[in-house]
């Protein structure tokens, strides 16, 4: 079994619904804009550079859709510090458009003391906004519901989406993705007093609820459960009408419900992890060298072992929630 594997059934083994505190952490200057709407429409087009190599590979920023399958879709472009048409582009708006949540704890939250966005998504995006744009860089946080991100991404409302968004062969058909930044699955979220034992029969006849566009949607529309399914924008407001008595149980991702469970402690994550998913960083299929420099990021990310910026954003953001992972999912290369 690779690393990949073993990550997942180390989170998988550990996962616990444990209430923690908040951390706090500065960093870069930061702006909000307000969430897309359907009706959103992409700005005016920033300059393009002239276009360069970027070593093996096609022109594309993912391997043809045909190839894909879910033992590949995790497969993204090799590492590249080069500076193409994409990154220019950024470079030379100043700033860099990043689509993310706001309502998701420990991933990305506003923190009620400070107003920041704060979270583990949040710090990877300000990483890559450093290493573009260099130590001042300045991130445009634009709150993305999640049926909005591929549109988002497509329209180039922004320029990259950080956001819990799993990838697999229906969303590669339409956004270019990152290597694996974190491993997790869908799972089931429900009161500690409740029936509903996991993602099995227990689910017959009871309400279900999860975000439109959702990995979590998809699963429920693909198997039989026996459940009638409500969905909500984002995962919050599936857990709000949890706790209003509208909704008997969540499915979304295992991550995502941990995080959930520590802000409600009546609440706990039922059964086992039932998929295998990769978190990645979303970008438009026609920025192959963007994908390449997010790439080459998630490298210096996760490096240095023990004291890497990834386990050290995992031990402030999720290891009260998801004890006991030992390191980052290892980066798969398709080209």
């Amino acid at each position: 079994m690779g690393k990949r594997g073993r990550g997942l059934r180390n989170l998988r083994a550990v996962l616990a619904p444990v209430v923690a505190g908040m951390a706090v952490m500065a960093a870069t200057a930061t702006v909000l804009v307000p969430a897309l709407g359907h009706g959103a429409h992409p700005g005016p087009p920033g300059p393009v550079a002239t276009h360069r190599a970027y070593g093996p590979g096609t022109p594309h920023a993912t391997p043809a859709a045909a190839r894909c399958t879910p033992g590949t879709a995790a497969q993204s472009l090799r590492p590249s510090p080069d500076d193409g048409p994409a990154v220019e582009r950024i470079k030379q708006k100043g700033q860099l458009v990043v689509g993310v949540d706001q309502n998701t704890y420990r991933w990305g939250y506003r923190d009620r003391d400070t107003g920041r966005l704060e979270g583990f998504d949040i710090d990877l995006a300000r990483a890559i906004a450093r290493d573009i744009l260099g130590p001042d860089a300045k991130v445009v946080f634009q709150a993305v519901p999640t049926n909005q991100r591929i549109p988002a991404v497509r329209q180039r409302t922004v320029d990259m989406v950080v956001r819990t968004m799993t990838i697999n062969c229906a969303r590669k058909e339409q956004v270019a993705f990152s290597t694996a930044y974190f491993q997790a699955g869908q799972q089931v979220l429900a009161p500690k007093e409740s029936p509903i034992t996991a993602f099995d029969d227990s689910l017959r006849g009871r309400r279900v609820c999860t975000a439109a566009g959702s990995t979590g949607e998809a699963e429920l529309a693909r198997r039989d459960h026996g459940a009638r399914v409500l969905t909500a924008p984002n995962q919050l407001d599936c857990l709000v009408r949890l706790q209003l008595g509208e909704a008997d149980a969540v499915v979304t991702d295992s991550a995502l419900a941990a995080a959930q469970a520590a802000q409600d402690p009546t609440v706990e994550l039922k059964g086992r992890p039932f998929t295998d998913e990769s978190y990645g960083v979303a970008m438009n299929k026609d920025d192959p060298d963007l994908v390449r420099r997010v790439n080459k990021v998630l490298d210096d990310y996760r490096g240095g072992g023990d004291g890497s910026p990834w386990m050290r954003a995992y031990r402030k953001w999720l290891q009260a929630d998801l004890p006991g992972i030992s390191g980052p999912p290892a980066p798969e290369y398709g080209d």
